[in-house]
């Protein structure tokens, strides 16, 4: 029988074998959970912490799916990043993370899925089919 360190072992797979995710959250906590969670399904994150007034976003790296949290305690709105994102990224698809139990009317404009907070099985799921689409 393996210990449960050979078998954490198995279930990791390759760093960044699936694409790039771009995480953006204005808790730091979150970015690293969410990264941990998405790293261990064989994606390399990309975390970008919001601040007050600003985000810093990744200028060369090709990523496959922006995942964005709704509600930012900052100056910048959910809707202010994306348009960011439309900018510097123009196809990368938006998934909005938020704790609310559906899909908020205005994000539907900039958005093409949502994720329920805690669905992880949806996450992963919703990852996998974007990132699958952007190769």
């Amino acid at each position: 029988m393996a210990s449960s360190q050979q078998v954490s072992e198995q279930t990791v797979k390759p760093k960044g074998k699936h694409g790039t995710v771009l995480i953006i959250d204005d808790d730091e906590q979150h970015l690293k959970i969410y990264c941990w969670m998405l790293q261990r399904q064989g994606y390399e994150c990309l975390p970008a912490l919001v601040g007050s007034t600003s985000v810093d976003l990744p200028e060369t790296k090709k990523v496959c799916l922006a995942l964005l949290d709704y509600r930012l305690k900052s100056s910048l709105t959910a809707a202010d990043v994306a348009e960011r994102l439309k900018v510097d990224f123009p196809k990368i698809p938006i998934v909005i993370l938020s704790e609310l139990p559906w899909m908020p009317q205005d994000a539907q404009a900039y958005a093409q899925a949502f994720v329920h907070k805690g669905e992880h099985e949806r996450l992963f799921e919703t990852v996998a089919k974007f990132c699958a689409q952007s190769t």
